[in-house]
């Protein structure tokens, strides 16, 4: 689904929050690539289930035409900094709940993407008839839960030792999930 498009300054950074656009496949195919050699927070690492230009065009074609879908990107003069989805599930008993995930490039982190990317994603949820939006997180993104928690997100479980991280130890991920209704 596409969403008006939102100007933020923060930190002395301007970006726009906006839907994804075909146009944006190749460089959301870099960007992705880029951040999962950026950090451990998320399941990948560089180059596993690597999605091409022509994959992110299907993403993109399938979220904007379905109406529990929603992919935004934060862009800083034509650059593309990070992104989120929102995927929902066309089964009924799933149809009131999506996925949230989201991911930042290092160097624009501290301005704020994430945050915007969450508030812009829950106010899209809440007037679409959206009751639940779920999401995981590794117990050492402290700041994240944080944000989450501040945001009424509450954590529903926790997978034990669910992570192998690159200093041979395994860490918890924490299910969280935010219900209005």
């Amino acid at each position: 689904m596409i969403v008006n498009q939102k100007e933020c300054y923060i930190n002395g950074l301007s970006y726009m929050i906006r839907s994804a656009v075909e146009e944006d496949a190749k460089n959301l195919s870099e960007v992705r690539l880029q951040i999962d050699g950026e950090t451990e927070n998320l399941e990948r690492e560089k180059g596993e289930a690597y999605i091409d230009e022509s994959g992110f065009k299907q993403i993109i074609k399938d979220d904007t035409e379905s109406i529990n879908n929603q992919f935004l990107v934060a862009d800083v003069d034509g650059r593309i900094v990070g992104f989120s989805r929102c995927a929902g599930s066309k089964l009924k008993r799933n149809a009131h709940k999506v996925e949230f995930g989201v991911c930042v490039l290092k160097e624009f982190w501290g301005y704020g993407i994430g945050k915007e990317f969450l508030k812009e994603s829950i106010r899209w949820a809440d007037s679409n008839g959206i009751k639940k939006i779920t999401l995981t997180v590794l117990e050492t993104n402290e700041k994240a839960i944080k944000l989450y928690e501040k945001y009424g997100f509450e954590t529903e479980g926790i997978l034990k030792k669910d992570k192998l991280l690159s200093d041979g130890n395994y860490y918890n991920t924490i299910l969280m999930g935010r219900f209005n209704g």
